[in-house]
């Protein structure tokens, strides 16, 4: 019989809680090197005790990301010896956007100035990629001007450079593009104008068929569309470059592989000490706000203490696995998981993941992301091995197709054969079109050439 009297009862459990202080580790350790710079500066806003010592290397890359271009130097060495030196000389010069770029030609037309204030409300209208978001029918609406007019002003935007600016759909783009051409091409505006899906699918011969010519003049017709640029505004970069700064290095040292962290980018954190003698004194006001921000400040440089002996451990397991890659190169990189390096490091799959996120790692190969070297395992081999990394079975492709008679490409199926026969890797039809996809190579179809 059930008991079901009432009673207070004492019970052991365990359970894992969330602190704010465990949350800030798991922060730290998926931040990327330039993220944690910019972390600990608001840190060090909202805590006084923080003071962050900055090195040479981190200020250059503080200076690389502020878009500055001149080589670091003490700014007050160069007072000493340059009167007319001005911070402003640091400043790299803006690129010119796009818009800049139109204006400075609609500048010198000589056109009336209602058509010139048209031209320029269409230039500002453009967007990145160099299209007008509107038909004509709208661009008049917009103007408050008859059609004609806004047709005229039209017809000046797309006048100038680059070419096929002011387009409103990508046909019209390339038309415009093969109109100011020095030596016509009157079959390829026809195509263009006409057949664009048809080019777009590579169907030269039914093309040909429609247009009554010869299907080599149709390649050709095709190979000069492939020249022009279908997002003329593209050139035109508006936002700095972003760089990329390794957290780790591999070296060769000796014959082994050496992982050492880059911590020559991180500024380094310790307690203020016009602070540190507040600390030791009584005062009821301000010693529990000062315990509170010590505290915190602990935390900090545990976590990021925490974070790199973490990327170290997990980065020194990636090397130990992908040996053959820093020896040989990306073919032979090895099928490796996050579980792999889990258990090798004795953590947990998501700390691995949260320790490879943005995180790059300097080789004598390259500059690579950590999620790199983490790679499927794809079919196996007659030996009965282990199969390959889904990397090398894409750069294997890639080799085939490179190689391949392009009047005659490669299908899929015969990719897949060729994998087999040549480099001993059991691919199927369907993983090498999905890798083919990936690659962005097209189909044999469309691959195919008549010249």
């Amino acid at each position: 019989m059930m008991n079901m009297d009432l009673g207070l009862y004492q019970q052991q459990t365990m359970k894992l809680v969330m602190t704010n202080e465990l949350r800030q580790a798991i922060t730290i350790l998926q931040y990327s090197v330039l993220d944690l710079n910019h972390y600990l500066h608001e840190q060090q806003l909202e805590n006084p005790l923080i003071e962050l010592k900055e090195n040479r290397a981190q200020e250059e890359l503080v200076r690389d990301n502020m878009n500055l271009q001149t080589p670091y130097y003490d700014s007050r060495n160069r007072q000493d010896h340059d009167d007319d030196y001005s911070v402003i000389d640091n400043v790299s010069e803006q690129e010119e956007g796009l818009q800049d770029f139109l204006l400075a030609q609609i500048r010198f037309l000589e056109i009336s100035d209602q058509l010139r204030r048209s031209v320029v409300y269409l230039a500002l209208s453009i967007d990145k990629n160099g299209y007008l978001p509107f038909s004509l029918d709208k661009l008049a609406e917009e103007l408050q001007e008859p059609i004609e007019e806004a047709a005229k002003a039209l017809n000046v935007l797309q006048s100038l450079e680059p070419a096929g600016i002011g387009a409103t759909s990508i046909k019209e783009c390339l038309l415009l593009q093969l109109r100011q051409l020095e030596n016509r091409d009157l079959l390829a505006e026809r195509v263009v104008e006409n057949n664009l899906d048809l080019i777009a699918k590579k169907q030269y011969q039914k093309i040909a068929k429609l247009e009554q010519v010869d299907v080599f003049d149709i390649q050709s017709v095709s190979d000069l569309i492939q020249t022009l640029n279908p997002r003329p505004g593209a050139v035109f970069h508006d936002e700095p470059a972003e760089y990329v700064t390794p957290d780790v290095t591999v070296k060769e040292i000796d014959g082994e592989y050496k992982v050492m962290l880059n911590e020559q980018h991180l500024p380094k954190v310790s307690l203020n000490r016009g602070y540190e003698r507040m600390l030791q004194e009584k005062n009821d006001e301000v010693d529990e706000y000062l315990k509170q921000k010590y505290e915190q400040l602990q935390w900090i440089i545990k976590s990021i203490v925490q974070r790199q002996e973490t990327l170290k451990k997990v980065t020194e397991a990636i090397v130990e696995h992908q040996e053959a890659f820093f020896e040989h190169g990306p073919g032979y990189l090895q099928p490796l998981t996050l579980k792999q390096i889990a258990e090798s490091v004795d953590v947990h799959e998501s700390t691995v993941s949260r320790a490879t996120t943005k995180k790059y790692v300097q080789t004598s190969r390259g500059v690579f992301e950590l999620k790199y070297f983490f790679t499927s395992m794809v079919g196996g081999n007659s030996n009965g091995g282990d199969g390959a990394s889904s990397e090398k079975v894409k750069i294997y492709m890639k080799r085939l197709v490179d190689q391949e008679s392009k009047r005659k490409p490669l299908s899929d199926q015969k990719l897949a054969d060729l994998l087999k026969a040549e480099y001993d890797l059991h691919v199927s039809r369907r993983t090498v079109a999905k890798y083919r996809d990936e690659m962005h190579i097209p189909s044999s179809s469309q691959r195919k050439r008549f010249t």
